[in-house]
């Protein structure tokens, strides 16, 4: 079943995919640092299928600096146990976090999710210690970071949820850079009384490379219209055949494996009776497979788990 001329890399049309930095997210990080002083620890969220790639070196370096530092990789669920295993491990070798906890942010039960405030705990042992000694109860403060469209407004609805019993206090949607400004901070827990401050999410400055451009428009961290559908299901299929998961045939009842996106969304057209009709200059109409339906039914299968847990960061592991 596996393709004899699969694609060894993956080549952009273009380099519009390498620049992507917009103006409230630079004037976020400078709203961030300037309200770090205040913040006892710093809660970085990410994504588990891209582990390792395009967690922002700004949020390390410049943000977090010498506070308490967890790193939530979000969205388990769409990945294996042994990738997390493997993640957890590579991670660990590389300190990039004091703590680092997996979560599965739509299920209060995670046992991520429930781990976290004794992970603060734990983190700021010393401030809460003070407070029992002195008799006065000290608020503690988090901030909370990372790329567009990670489960950051989810993570704070959750922990409200389980802590406090309340709804939910920040915005959260499918499309990257939901979180436009700081908001106000939300309690997530009464005892200890523990804040949390939501951000914008703050994208890498520049995209090194095609392939980590794609794995963040693969995840929905970059908006798919800035990339364009077609171009993002076209690296989907390229990782796929690459790494021999050859799932999507079945998905998508297709013949065979391809490595031939404009093959493979034509058939997806056809199959579910999703057409165009586009005037020709002779005045006629003519019907055409509508790609850019076919693109997005391609691209919601894998980021809902129907072609299988796919991790995009375990040749990195």
């Amino acid at each position: 079943m596996a393709i004899k001329l699969a694609r060894k890399s993956f080549i952009l049309p273009s380099k519009e995919l390498t620049h992507w930095f917009p103006g409230h997210m630079s004037k976020g990080m400078k709203q961030m640092e300037a309200k770090m002083s205040k913040v006892d620890c710093v809660i970085e969220v990410h994504d588990s299928r891209i582990p390792l790639t395009g967690r922002n070196p700004l949020l390390r370096d410049v943000i977090t600096k010498n506070k308490p530092h967890i790193l939530v990789l979000n969205k388990m669920d769409l990945i294996t146990a042994e990738d997390r295993r493997n993640a957890h491990q590579k991670l660990l070798n590389e300190r990039v976090a004091d703590e680092i906890i997996f979560t599965y942010c739509k299920n209060e039960q995670s046992p991520g999710i429930r781990k976290i405030l004794p992970t603060l705990q734990k983190l700021l042992k010393r401030k809460l210690s003070i407070s029992v000694e002195t008799g006065r109860t000290s608020d503690i403060n988090l901030m909370i970071v990372g790329i567009p469209n990670v489960g950051k407004s989810s993570l704070i609805n959750m922990l409200r949820a389980k802590h406090l019993s309340k709804g939910n206090a920040a915005p959260v949607g499918a499309v990257a850079g939901i979180t436009r400004s700081l908001q106000e901070k939300v309690k997530i827990c009464e005892n200890p009384k523990i804040y949390l401050l939501d951000t914008p999410g703050i994208m890498i400055p520049a995209i090194k490379d095609a392939e980590t451009g794609m794995k963040l428009a693969a995840c929905a961290t970059l908006k798919d219209h800035l990339v364009g559908p077609e171009l993002i299901a076209d690296y989907i299929l390229y990782w796929m055949n690459k790494e021999g998961i050859y799932s999507y045939v079945d998905a998508f009842q297709l013949p065979t494996p391809s490595d031939d996106i404009t093959e493979v969304l034509t058939r997806i057209a056809i199959s579910q009776s999703k057409f165009l009709s586009i005037r020709q200059g002779n005045g006629e109409k003519r019907s055409y497979p509508n790609f850019k339906h076919a693109a997005e039914q391609f691209i919601k299968a894998f980021r809902t788990g129907q072609f299988g847990k796919l991790m995009l960061d375990s040749d990195l592991m």
